[in-house]
């Protein structure tokens, strides 16, 4: 076999290029390498992530709700200020048109147009606290309306939410989030009680409903006791949670029911009124009429046989409302900033509307989430027939119909919830329900 030597001459060229191939592709594989980091890569604030790349931009200042800060804390939602935010080229000029945001979700911070070597940046950033119907909204993927009540509802719903379909279900504040039919996930532990979520009302509150010391669908555990709604009956006066005689809409004295409630709250949610609030209000609508069939404002005190606002809607016009018709009867405390402001606490009951457009109807329905098995009241007003006056209830079937005041029925206590309480963890499930307090 025959072997060559390269010829000196012809190995110095071929050196001499390699080399320089070499050098031609590294420079590329730099420049590609460079710009992709400066367009793309992102370093930590801390805990936090900036889109940008060191040697491209310096941050000089980072401030939290106006007061310097050395990082973002990762579990808290922040917003970028980018009014007060800058942001200057190395030589100190303005950049123009700067764009600047910053992405809660995913922590991270942007900026455009794309900047130069040395751009340097004072950040300014506010703490974002998710009220909680926003958080709890982001539980239930599925949100659906309804405008037929004509019959109940059974359907296992949960990850549902309804809402309401336009003004005409607003109630006093704005649009209402609420459950109907069988969720599962509508439950609350707050205050060492479990409680279910009826609706997030229009000012971001959220009503609930007690269900018991531990978490029973149904049985004697979801009421705190049985009394009569008001130990007087013959006038029309006592269809009123308060009540002044010869009065439609007074607020003079108290229920039976309106003392139990109030006992209850003093001993068991007094230390938490920090978490509920006083302005959301609880409608027993006094709404009176001496017509069956429509609204005529006649009657409502005395012996005057009358038929209330609840009656009328529910066996004529066939449509429930959240809306307050009558701030008389929009029971508040007195601190509140609407309303009767005649409550001692801001406690009350769930109201014949509420329970309808849950599913509740005519019916008997024991596949929603207010069927308890046993009769509890609401505190809307029936009718007074002449001889008695008459309230709504959940029967113990789960239909809705009414009893005359001075029969005793469960007691089931209703709260709201303020807007800014915060969710400590749950999914909302009996076993695994939200939590507000520890």
């Amino acid at each position: 076999m025959k072997f060559e030597v390269l010829k000196k001459d012809n190995l110095k060229r071929n050196i001499i290029i390699g080399v320089f191939v070499v050098l031609i592709i590294s420079a590329v594989v730099l420049n590609f390498t460079r710009a992709k980091y400066r367009s793309t890569a992102s370093v930590p604030i801390v805990d936090s992530e900036v889109n940008y790349s060191r040697p491209d931009l310096e941050i000089i200042a980072l401030y939290v709700d106006g007061v310097q800060a050395n990082e973002l804390d990762s579990s808290k939602n922040y917003t970028l200020d980018p009014n007060n935010s800058t942001c200057t080229y190395k030589d100190g000029s303005t950049i123009a048109n700067l764009t600047l945001s910053y992405n809660t979700e995913t922590k991270t911070f942007t900026i455009a147009p794309y900047t130069t070597r040395g751009t340097k940046c004072t950040l300014y950033f506010e703490e974002y606290i998710p009220s909680i119907k926003d958080t709890i909204l982001t539980y239930y993927p599925i949100v659906l309306t309804r405008t037929n009540f004509s019959t109940t509802i059974t359907d296992t719903t949960t990850g549902t939410i309804y809402k309401s379909v336009d003004e005409s279900q607003y109630d006093n504040d704005g649009e209402v989030y609420y459950f109907a039919g069988n969720p599962t996930d509508n439950w609350v532990y707050f205050a060492g009680f479990y409680w279910r979520i009826i609706r997030i009302n229009g000012d971001g509150t959220i009503r609930m409903i007690y269900q018991g010391t531990s978490a029973n669908a149904t049985g004697t555990g979801t009421r705190i006791e049985t009394s009569a709604f008001n130990s007087s009956y013959s006038r029309n006066e006592y269809v009123g949670y308060m009540y002044t005689l010869n009065q439609v809409h007074g607020t003079g004295r108290y229920s039976n029911i309106k003392g139990v409630l109030d006992n209850w709250y003093d001993d068991n949610l007094r230390t938490y009124a920090d978490n509920i609030d006083i302005d959301a209000g609880f409608c027993g609508d006094r709404s009176p009429s001496t017509s069956t069939s429509s609204s005529n404002d006649s009657g409502g005190w005395g012996t005057t046989q009358t038929y209330y606002g609840g009656y009328i809607r529910y066996y004529n016009n066939g449509t429930p409302t959240f809306r307050c018709s009558n701030s008389s009867d929009l029971y508040t405390v007195s601190s509140s900033n609407k309303g009767n402001k005649a409550l001692t606490y801001p406690i009350g009951l769930i109201t014949l509307d509420e329970v309808w457009y849950a599913g509740g109807n005519q019916s008997n329905n024991n596949s929603y989430y207010l069927y308890t098995g046993s009769r509890y009241w609401t505190m809307s007003p029936f009718l007074f027939d002449g001889s008695n006056a008459g309230v709504f209830r959940v029967n113990s079937t789960g239909s809705l119909d009414y009893d005359h005041v001075h029969y005793s029925n469960s007691v089931r206590p209703v709260i709201n919830l303020r807007s800014d309480v915060t969710i400590i963890h749950g999914t909302g499930t009996s076993t695994d329900p939200f939590v507000i307090t520890e």
